[in-house]
């Protein structure tokens, strides 16, 4: 979820316990590539440095580094294009970057956006998740809806290295549905299975959803119907007292699914969304969990775990196994910046541990 659009109108399978459940486990695959060619871009950048928002690392051990993937935005790094950006480290408190992986190419589906890229090696390649939309493309208007919807799907895209490029597999159309407005999709291997799990914007449903697709064995389109895993509205803290309407826009917001085993096996979710009236009462890392151990659940919505106008986090392991979690706060561009968080694995849910100033370089 991006707040310049958003506010305008407002894992890989878990293989062992207490992995996250995406490539962002430290488990080990090849960098393949080379750097891409080109003057080098500048090095010793703290994560204070540059705008960061849906933050994604990759621990990458066979070269020694993290890949941190964000937006590009062309205003503030000089890169033309919609498209996704690298910068990397060796110890998490200094980087260099950025280098541009993937530029979305003319005639897509859609061409602005995207949001929230995360990338995961799969299958022997790296695959690239990223969220496009074209609002000059309408899926209702009002009266028909309460309000306009328009084009907005995640996409998948392929490339040999960590570096790129990608190419998007089908540019003709996202592998979310595409008569839905879906966004913050991720990859989660389920008994060799792959599928897409990804938010439903609450603009179309007011209130929204997190959803699955199961996907084909090359990740290019969806292999079958989504399936149903949990409401906004289901969130601990909210009640009766909570209302909505088009002055007063809810809080039923799902963004930003990641997916990890805990160290019991049980199968959590990080997802993000609001306290109260969007764009009001801040932006939330939170959590859920399954209470059948599947994907398709049954979830429980779990207490807040990081607040103070924060979120769209994900989880990784350091080289020394530490688990970590990288979020952005405040929720707002240009200030949005990375900020990482030791987490603690309970079984039955995640605790946030120490903030790490000493390596996001505090606020």
């Amino acid at each position: 979820m991006t707040p310049v659009h958003r506010r305008a109108v407002i894992g890989a399978a878990a293989a062992a316990a207490a992995a996250p459940a995406t490539a962002a486990a430290a488990a080990g695959p090849p960098a393949e590539g080379a750097v891409p060619a080109g003057p080098p871009p500048p090095r010793g950048l703290r994560l204070r440095d540059f705008w960061a928002h849906d933050p994604f690392i990759v621990p990458d051990r066979r070269s020694g580094h993290y890949f941190l993937y964000l937006r590009n935005l062309p205003e503030q790094t000089g890169i033309p294009g919609t498209g996704t950006l690298v910068y990397r480290s060796r110890d998490l408190a200094t980087w260099q970057g950025p280098w541009s992986v993937f530029t979305v190419p003319d005639g897509a589906w859609a061409t602005d956006g995207g949001w929230a890229p995360e990338v995961h090696r799969h299958a022997g390649r790296w695959y690239l998740f990223l969220t496009l939309h074209d609002e000059s493309r309408a899926l209702a208007e009002p009266p028909e809806v309460l309000r306009r919807t328009y084009r907005r799907g995640t996409f998948v895209a392929v490339a040999d290295s960590p570096y790129g490029p990608f190419e998007l597999l089908d540019p003709r159309r996202p592998q979310t549905p595409d008569t839905s407005m879906c966004l913050d999709g991720t990859l989660f291997v389920e008994d060799g299975r792959p599928w897409l799990v990804y938010a439903h914007e609450w603009i179309q449903r007011f209130d929204g959803t997190m959803e699955a697709v199961p996907l084909t064995a090359g990740l290019d389109r969806a292999a079958g119907g989504p399936v149903h895993l949990f409401r906004a509205s289901g969130a601990p803290w909210l009640d009766e007292r909570v209302t909505a309407d088009a002055a007063a826009l809810p809080p039923y917001v799902t963004d930003g699914p990641q997916l990890l085993r805990s160290r019991t096996g049980e199968l959590l979710m990080l997802w993000s969304t609001y306290l109260g009236p969007a764009g009001s009462q801040g932006y939330v890392q939170t959590q859920a969990r399954s209470r059948s151990g599947r994907l398709a659940g049954p979830w429980e919505l779990l207490p807040v775990l990081v607040g103070d106008n924060a979120g769209h986090g994900m989880p990784f392991r350091t080289f020394d196994g530490t688990l970590m979690l990288v979020l952005h706060r405040p929720f707002g561009s240009p200030d949005s910046r990375a900020k990482l968080y030791e987490l603690h694995d309970a079984g039955d849910r995640l605790t946030a541990g120490r903030r790490r100033r000493d390596l996001d370089g505090g606020d």
